[in-house]
């Protein structure tokens, strides 16, 4: 999963390495022995200790290091990581971030931090560049990725039940079977659901998850071809609350954020149901398409969480960076196979160590 963008991020961590090590091997060997010297004389000269600690003869730039700075630190088996070092690698990585689809503000951020962190800083020579790197890249990543997470079986275990969750997305990428997925995850640990179809205008729908509903044991409330979609949804939180039942699943019809009438829908259903929580549901393989449609529901009527399909067969992991981060709500979970066990927690920790992973 994602291994395109993560043969991509280990490809930043070899740049930086080699730019690095240019450096290393062109320093003047009379600048090390200058900085030497000059180290030597600051130990033994109070007056010596007075002028370094107040920094004035090191650098004329803050923010840049001198080459008295720079030679001094390769004396003392150290190396100063300099914009020169990173400018080329951080283009490349741009580039290669774009070409995995991540969102261009997500990439930007990701830039901004990676060079925030690493510029200025100094390594030993007997450690590498490239934990340097990694830890940069590690902490950039985990920003973008991780906006807006929260617990989820936390929020059902402490919510009020029954818990209404709603399901929303374009017509095609899984929804109705994510649907049947999260009900699954949800009999594993315990909570009890009923389906509820306010998918009512798509020929086939409610045959559809009907289907899922017999597999699984599970009770499906639904209306005739045509019913109001809030209807459906509202009779299903009236079944469970008249059958203890934990949660209601409620499946909507495919929509874009430009189908004003399904909006209208979507709109009603929040006015008449007032659902605990909204899902947008879309596929990992749709890369920026996936990125931009969750910011225009997001926009259109707020979502509380996504969940990415076929995130198994997703080399690029665009959209896994990106949607959190342009929405500023999580990603919740990843299907992962065509199985009602193959869906997982989101866990950005997680997906973060795996990209950076050399093995």
């Amino acid at each position: 999963m994602f291994d395109g963008l993560k043969d991509k991020l280990s490809g930043f961590r070899e740049d930086v390495e080699e730019s690095t090590e240019a450096e290393e091997d062109e320093a003047p060997p009379e600048e090390a022995t200058t900085a030497e010297s000059g180290a030597d004389a600051t130990a033994e000269s109070p007056s010596a200790v007075d002028s370094d600690a107040g920094g004035s003869d090191e650098s004329s730039n803050d923010d840049e290091p001198s080459t008295f700075q720079r030679a001094k630190a390769f004396a003392t088996g150290r190396i100063i990581i300099e914009e020169e070092d990173l400018e080329e690698p951080l283009w490349n990585l741009e580039m290669a971030l774009l070409e995995s689809d991540v969102e261009m503000s997500v990439a930007e951020q990701i830039l901004d931090s990676v060079r925030e962190s690493m510029l200025g800083e100094s390594r030993k020579q007997v450690e590498t560049t490239g934990e340097l790197v990694e830890s940069a890249l590690h902490d950039a990543l985990l920003d973008v990725i991780a906006v807006g997470q929260f617990d989820f079986e936390e929020r059902i275990a402490e919510a009020d039940k029954p818990v209404t969750i709603v399901f929303t997305g374009v017509n095609g990428v899984g929804k109705t079977t994510s649907i049947a997925k999260l009900s699954e995850w949800l009999g594993d640990r315990g909570y009890s659901s009923v389906l509820a179809n306010g998918d009512t205008y798509r020929a086939g729908a409610n045959e559809q998850i009907r289907e899922h509903a017999d597999r699984l044991g599970r009770d499906l409330i639904s209306h005739d071809q045509g019913g109001d979609p809030a209807a459906v949804i509202y009779d299903g939180v009236e079944y469970a609350e008249a059958n203890d039942v934990d949660v209601v699943l409620g499946d909507t019809a495919g929509r874009l954020h430009t189908s004003d009438d399904l909006m209208a829908q979507l709109e009603k259903i929040d006015r008449v149901v007032d659902p605990d929580m909204t899902l947008f549901v879309d596929e990992a393989v749709a890369g920026q398409d996936a990125v931009n449609r969750a910011k225009e529901f997001n926009d259109a009527a707020a979502i509380d969480g996504a969940i990415l399909t076929k995130a198994d067969a997703d080399s690029s992991g665009g959209a896994a960076i990106s949607v959190a981060y342009v929405t500023g709500k999580p990603i919740l979970f990843l299907g992962t196979g065509q199985g009602y066990d193959d869906i997982t927690r989101f866990d950005p920790e997680a997906l973060v160590e795996s990209l950076l992973d050399e093995e």
